[in-house]
């Protein structure tokens, strides 16, 4: 493809529709025997949407290949049966909501840290999180896997913008020629989920402690962590397409 970006000025990947193939890909990713896991939160009102995500990605989440999904809710009561493919496997797993809604964002990092530690890394080889507030339309496959992944915002991509491999907002001077990436499509390996996680849980604590939060709460501290350490495969907007603000 010509007519977008497909490579960062750090030589990373950008993955759009066209520009690789899927049965290559699988049959290179069958061999290796891999295991990866989706993390969701659905609280308070957001359990609403935990049918509708669970039966796309059921769908379309790397079809065919092994996945574990592990859904954090705090009404673990209120899921119906949800049938599963085979090869998939659903994992849900009873938490607590804050007060206010601000409180989910701001304590998913750390949760999700706390159970890389104590779980995930025995079970699964990638970890990606996801937002339970979306249903796919398409398939996703292990085009998406590599050690730490991002997902540009589409709320400020356009062809472009996309060529000038535009800045974040808000960012310093030194962080020109990055992009901005949505909080709620991101992964990689387990050991590199693991070093993000607790960073950024690590600066959502910092700001607590200090009386502030992030203008985007935890996807500011996930931009920050990118900034520093760069992804080694981006995804493009097609993989996550949000509203505008």
């Amino acid at each position: 493809r010509r007519d977008v970006l497909v490579l960062t000025p750090w030589l990373a990947p950008i993955v759009w529709e066209g520009t690789f193939s899927r049965d290559v890909l699988n049959a290179q990713y069958l061999q290796k025997n891999l295991v990866t896991g989706v993390v969701t939160f659905a609280v308070k009102k957001y359990w609403f949407f935990i049918e509708g995500f669970m039966a796309s990605a059921n769908k379309y989440f790397l079809a065919g290949h092994q996945v574990n999904f592990y859904l954090f809710t705090d009404c673990p009561e209120k899921i119906s049966h949800l049938q599963m493919a085979p090869e998939n496997h659903l994992f849900v797993i009873p938490v607590q909501s804050g007060p206010r809604w601000q409180d989910t964002p701001a304590s998913r990092m750390a949760t999700v840290s706390s159970y890389i530690q104590r779980q995930f890394q025995h079970e699964v080889d990638y970890l990606y999180c996801l937002d339970v507030d979306v249903q796919l339309l398409a398939h996703i496959g292990v085009e998406i896997i590599d050690a730490l992944v991002a997902t540009i915002s589409s709320w400020q991509s356009t062809p472009e913008q996309q060529g000038k491999a535009q800045e974040a907002p808000g960012a310093s001077p030194e962080g020109a020629g990055h992009f901005h990436y949505t909080a709620s499509f991101y992964g990689g390996s387990v050991a590199e989920m693991y070093e993000l996680t607790r960073a950024c849980s690590e600066g959502v604590l910092e700001d607590t402690e200090n009386g502030f939060g992030a203008r985007w709460h935890h996807e500011s501290h996930l931009n920050r962590y990118l900034l520093l350490h760069k992804p080694t495969r981006l995804l493009s907007p097609e993989y996550y397409w949000e509203p505008e603000l």
